[in-house]
């Protein structure tokens, strides 16, 4: 089983720059693919960016170009680099990991950060 806790989050203003973490315990065999996704009031959640086991990185069209998501070389966390941020990227960010058990897929979920951009 996976455990995961997400940090970094804040309050920023238009155009700037924030680092998500997500500290990744427990067994991360199998784990295809990491990612981020985000909340915002009042709307679904929404997958911003992914990345599998062998560095493939997908992102939202909303964020490509201004986000990119990373791992550490022990690949045990992974990060969310967040540049020229605007309004409409406030949200409640979850770290994800997607596990395949026995032919099984799990889905783990952090507790969310919530990232706040406003002047």
């Amino acid at each position: 089983q996976v455990q995961l806790v997400e940090s970094g989050g804040g309050l920023v203003q238009p155009g700037g720059s924030l680092r998500l973490s997500c500290a990744a315990s427990g067994s991360m065999f199998s784990i295809n693919t990491m990612g981020w996704y985000r909340q915002a009031p009042g709307k679904e959640r929404e997958l911003v960016a992914s990345i599998t086991s062998g560095g493939n990185t997908n992102y939202a069209v909303s964020v490509k170009g201004r986000f990119t998501i990373s791992r550490d070389n022990a690949k045990n966390t992974v990060y969310l680099q967040m540049n020229s941020l605007k309004p409409e990227d406030t949200a409640v960010y979850y770290c994800n990991a997607d596990q395949d058990r026995n032919g099984v897929r799990y889905m783990y979920w952090g507790q969310g950060t919530q990232v706040t951009v406003s002047s």
